[in-house]
C-alpha cells in the first residue's frame, strides 16, 4: 500500500512540474515584428469569373519587412503596390497595342492581406492581349 501511495504520489507530483513547464513556456502571442503583414497570392487564368478561372499561373508576394516571395521581381512588384497603396484597380495603363474583340477572358486575382488588411481583387479582360496592353507596364502582374 505504502508503494502504490508513493507511487501515485510521484507520478501527480511530476504531471504537476510537467504542466507548470508547459505553462510556463506557453507566452501570450505577440506581434513577431513591427511591419503589418503584407503576404498576397497574384494569379492569371482563362476565364470570366474569379470563383471558376482555370488558374495558369501564380506566383507569392510579401512585401513586409522587405520584399520575398516566388514572383519574379519581388522589389519592384512592392514599390508599385506601395506607390498605390494596394489599390490594385489602380495599377496599368491605358493600351498602346491595338488588340482583336475576341472574347477569350482572361482573369486576373490577388488575394492575402495588404498592411495587415484583408484583400480580394480581381479583374476579367477580353483577352490575353488585351490584359498585356493594360498591365504592360505593371511589375505586379508581370509573372
Amino acid at each position: 500500500m505504502r508503494y502504490t501511495a508513493t507511487t501515485i504520489g510521484a507520478t501527480v507530483s511530476i504531471a504537476a512540474l510537467l504542466l507548470a513547464a508547459g505553462a510556463a513556456n506557453a507566452a501570450p502571442t505577440s506581434p513577431t515584428s513591427l511591419y503589418a503583414p503584407s503576404a498576397l497570392v497574384l494569379a492569371v487564368g482563362h476565364g470570366d469569373d474569379a470563383a471558376t478561372v482555370t488558374v495558369e499561373r501564380a506566383v507569392t508576394l510579401s512585401c513586409a519587412p522587405t520584399p520575398t516571395g516566388s514572383h519574379p521581381a519581388p522589389s519592384a512588384a512592392c514599390a508599385e503596390l506601395k506607390a498605390v497603396d494596394g489599390e490594385f484597380g489602380l495599377i496599368g495603363s491605358t493600351p498602346t497595342t491595338p488588340c482583336t474583340r475576341q472574347w477569350d477572358p482572361v482573369t486576373v486575382t490577388a488575394a492575402g492581406v495588404w498592411k495587415g488588411k484583408q484583400v480580394s481583387w480581381s479583374t476579367t479582360y477580353g483577352n490575353s492581349c488585351e490584359m498585356r496592353a493594360r498591365l504592360a507596364d505593371s511589375a505586379v502582374f508581370s509573372f
